[in-house]
């Protein structure tokens, strides 16, 4: 993750917490949506927003919002591993998790240039040898 993001991103997710120390479940989860967009090109940085998401759902509580977010879990894995992701999806459960929806022009910059083609063969190499290591020791 290149520095510029990262301090966006961890901003965000600092800016989420904060939120909702002091009871603003709207504006924490804003902000992790924001984190998400920043986040969704990177594996773990993809799936922390999602955790916050689903854990923010369950206080208060949200069924729907969870559903989503436990569905979002398990589908956020495969897609930035593969190289696929639709920009600017905030990943909130009222929105379709394969939408591609426009980028905050203030996090514009941020992500401008960046490619998940970028290391797909890497990524490809790393998922080779997981199913690998699954199929000789999973067994």
């Amino acid at each position: 993750m290149k520095l510029g993001v990262k301090a966006a991103f961890d901003r965000e997710m600092a800016d989420a917490q904060s939120a909702e120390a002091i009871g603003d479940i709207a504006l924490a989860k804003h902000h992790l949506e924001r984190a998400h967009i920043l986040g969704q090109r990177w594996y773990a940085a993809h799936v922390k927003p999602h955790f916050h998401m689903l854990r923010l759902a369950l206080k208060q509580p949200d069924t729907s919002e969870a559903r989503g977010q436990l569905v979002r879990r398990i589908g956020a894995a495969p897609f930035p591993l593969a190289g696929w992701v639709p920009d600017g999806n905030t990943r909130g459960a009222d929105v379709s998790p394969t939408m591609p929806m426009p980028i905050p022009p203030d996090l514009q910059f941020l992500v401008e240039g960046h490619s998940l083609r970028n290391g797909l063969i890497l990524r490809g190499a790393v998922v080779a040898a997981l199913v690998a290591a699954y199929l000789l020791f999973g067994r």
